[in-house]
C-alpha cells in the first residue's frame, strides 16, 4: 500500500490558505499512491476556538477532500473540526477514493490544554478495510492510552495517528509509537504537523513509519516534507504467524 506522509506547517485558524496547501501537494503526487495522511486539524492548527472555524460534516473541507480522492484515486486520512447538534468534535475523516467516508472522533481529549472543556469525546473506534487492509485510525493524544489502541483478534494490519504533538514531549512521540507498533505487531503511521502556533508551541514533525517489530521503515522526517513509502503485508503475516506474540495477549473489555 502506497502511502503518502505530508508533514507541513499549519497555517493558524486560516482554513482556505491550508486546503490550498493540501489541494497543489496532493494533486502533484505521483499517480498510484494508495493513501494519503494528514495531520490532526490540518485546516486549522490544534485551536480551541472552535466556535470560529468548525463547519458540518459535509462542509467544504469534506467536499474538498473527496473531489481530490476522486481525482488521485487514493484514500486520504486526517482530523478536523466539526460541530454537530450544538457539539464540537475533533472528527478525524477517512475518504475513500470513490468520495465515501467513515469517521472518528477523537477519544481521549487533552486535559492539559483544556480540550475537554470544548470538544466532546467519541465512544467508538473505527477500523476501516481498504485494499486489503484493516486499518485503525486514532488522533494524537490517543496514543498515550495503550488499552484503546490494543489490537483485538488481530483485527487491523496498520494503526495510524495524526497529530499535533507538541516538540517538547517529542521523546515520549517516538518512545510510544514504536512500543504500539511493538505490542500489537502493526505497522504504525503517523504523521504529526511542524511548525510553531501563535502560542508559542513548537512542533517538530517526527512523522514516521514502523513496523510490526518496531523497525523503522520511515525514520522521523524533520521539517516540512512529503514522504512517500509502501507498505507490504506478506512480511507482516509472516511475522505474526512465526512469532505469533498476540495469540499470548490478556483478554480484556474496554468501558
Amino acid at each position: 500500500m502506497k502511502t503518502a506522509l505530508i508533514q507541513f506547517d499549519t497555517l493558524w485558524e486560516d482554513k482556505q490558505a491550508n486546503l490550498e496547501y493540501i489541494q497543489d501537494k496532493i494533486l502533484n503526487l505521483p499517480d498510484a499512491i494508495n493513501l494519503v495522511v494528514l495531520p490532526e486539524m490540518f485546516t486549522t492548527g490544534f485551536t480551541m476556538n472552535p466556535e470560529i472555524v468548525a463547519e458540518e460534516e459535509q462542509g467544504d473541507t469534506l467536499q474538498i477532500i473527496q473531489k481530490l480522492a476522486l481525482d488521485k484515486q487514493t484514500a486520504i486520512t486526517g482530523s478536523w473540526v466539526v460541530k454537530e447538534e450544538n457539539n464540537y468534535y475533533n472528527r478525524l475523516f477517512f475518504v475513500f477514493p470513490d468520495g465515501s467516508y467513515q469517521t472518528y472522533n477523537k477519544r481521549h481529549l487533552f486535559t492539559l490544554a483544556g480540550e475537554e472543556k470544548i470538544y466532546k469525546p467519541g465512544n467508538e473506534k473505527l477500523i476501516v478495510s481498504y485494499k486489503g487492509w484493516n486499518i485503525c485510525l486514532l488522533v494524537c493524544y490517543d496514543l498515550r492510552f495503550p488499552v484503546y489502541s490494543r489490537i483485538v483478534n488481530q483485527n487491523y494490519d496498520v494503526l495510524i495517528y495524526v497529530a499535533s504533538w507538541p516538540d517538547r514531549r517529542i521523546d515520549a512521540w517516538n518512545a510510544l509509537l514504536k512500543a504500539r507498533a511493538i505490542e500489537n505487531m502493526s505497522y504504525v503511521v503517523a504523521v504529526n504537523r511542524c511548525g510553531i502556533d501563535p502560542n508559542g508551541v513548537e512542533y517538530s514533525g517526527h512523522s514516521q513509519v514502523i513496523d510490526f517489530m518496531g523497525k523503522h521503515i520511515v525514520k522521523p522526517l524533520i521539517d516540512e516534507q512529503i514522504y512517500i513509502t509502501d507498505l507490504e503485508k506478506n512480511p507482516l503475516q509472516t511475522a505474526r504467524q512465526k512469532f505469533a506474540f498476540l495469540n499470548d495477549a490478556d483478554d480484556f473489555e474496554l468501558k
